[in-house]
């Protein structure tokens, strides 16, 4: 009998709230953080209202609270994060999920558009591995600059393909909360739109 795997998102899905901002408040401060949205607002509408992409207009919150950061600094904090104010954004259904699919052997993967620096150290304390959008680092530096692809939509897809042989393994689960997360289910044997 062939192992099963499961993919969960993360944003919405696992958590209560989108982490972009929970980063951004825990490693900045909450003034900072409103600081920040207030003069971002303009490209934050342009977004909502599909005039950017969703990379563009993430791709300008995270320069405009972390370019220039070392990285090693971002990666403690965000372990830090992730450590002392995540525990209290997961949602406890999805997380007893999570341990039932463990409990049974199952492969289990996060795959997030969020980056992997703020929910890798989380997935690995819960034995579970994790994709995420990759930030670029120039000069042990962060960028604020997505390298490649945001992990949304078919670049999910792509990224489980390219990382996991598929047909090794029997069913497979897929949990998701957005239009973003619909390729992902589609791929699934069992998927699962907000079930959290």
């Amino acid at each position: 009998m062939k192992p099963a795997i499961a993919f969960f998102d993360f944003d919405g899905t696992i958590t209560h709230r989108d982490t972009l901002f929970e980063i951004i408040r825990f490693q900045k401060g909450d003034a900072a953080l409103y600081a920040g949205l207030a003069f971002l607002a303009p490209a934050l509408v342009m977004m909502k209202c599909k005039l950017i992409s969703k990379q563009k207009g993430k791709e300008i919150v995270l320069r405009h609270f972390f370019k220039g950061m070392p990285i090693e600094e971002f990666r403690d904090k965000c372990a830090a994060f992730c450590r002392d104010a995540l525990p209290g954004m997961i949602r406890e259904n999805a997380q007893q999920e999570i341990q039932q699919h463990l409990k049974k052997g199952n492969r289990v993967v996060v795959v997030t558009a969020s980056a992997q620096e703020w929910v890798k150290p989380w997935a690995e304390c819960m034995g579970i591995e994790c994709i995420g959008t990759q930030l670029e680092v120039i000069n042990a530096k962060v960028t604020g600059r997505i390298q490649g692809i945001n992990c949304n939509g078919e670049e999910k897809v792509r990224r489980i393909r390219q990382q996991y042989d598929l047909p090794t393994y029997g069913d497979i689960y897929a949990y998701g909360d957005t239009n973003g997360d619909k390729p992902m289910l589609q791929m699934a044997t069992f998927g699962y739109f907000r079930k959290f």
